[in-house]
């Protein structure tokens, strides 16, 4: 091949390479719109962004550490101390977030507790969005998001922190 080909063939790769990395970012990071920008300026704009992802995950990362970590320093963190299950029901306006804790050897033998907490929520006019969970420690951590489905009527908390405690208990 002659050094035009070759060119040619290296210019197309990086425009197709180039193309590729902005389709990753968010349309709605690129000001003023993609279209109108050069392409250097769309890597600009890609750089800019991926150096603010690297910016809020080392703060998320120092966050998590910071939570993790007592005032002391030593680590520790509030459902230790706790009798599990526990549950915790925020209010949120229109939304409730409830987070269940609970043992591995708890969550074995009551597998039928997180249908039971969603159960609860719908009797009291709440509608489940989202359910999810995660371990840590030999702890299951559920976390459910509810949306009321009445806004005029809404959701009495301490009704359904009540109701999810007699279940616990």
């Amino acid at each position: 091949m002659d050094r035009k080909t070759v060119e040619r063939n290296r210019r197309i790769h990086m425009k197709d390479l180039c193309f590729k990395l902005t389709s990753l970012i968010p349309p709605h990071h690129f000001k003023p719109s993609k279209e109108l920008l050069s392409l250097p300026d769309q890597i600009d704009q890609v750089t800019t962004y991926i150096k603010q992802l690297k910016e809020k995950t080392d703060r998320l990362a120092a966050r998590k550490k910071a939570v993790a970590m007592g005032k002391d320093g030593e680590s520790h963190t509030m459902w230790m101390s706790h009798e599990l299950p526990m549950v915790e029901v925020n209010d949120l306006g229109s939304c409730l977030k409830v987070v269940l804790i609970s043992g591995l050897k708890k969550t074995m033998e009551k597998n039928s507790m997180l249908y039971e907490v969603i159960r609860v929520l719908q009797d009291e006019g709440a509608e489940v969005l989202t359910a999810s969970f995660s371990t840590l420690g030999g702890k299951v951590f559920h976390t459910i998001h509810a949306k009321v489905k009445v806004s005029r009527v809404g959701v009495e908390t301490s009704s359904v922190r009540r109701r999810l405690q007699e279940i616990l208990s």
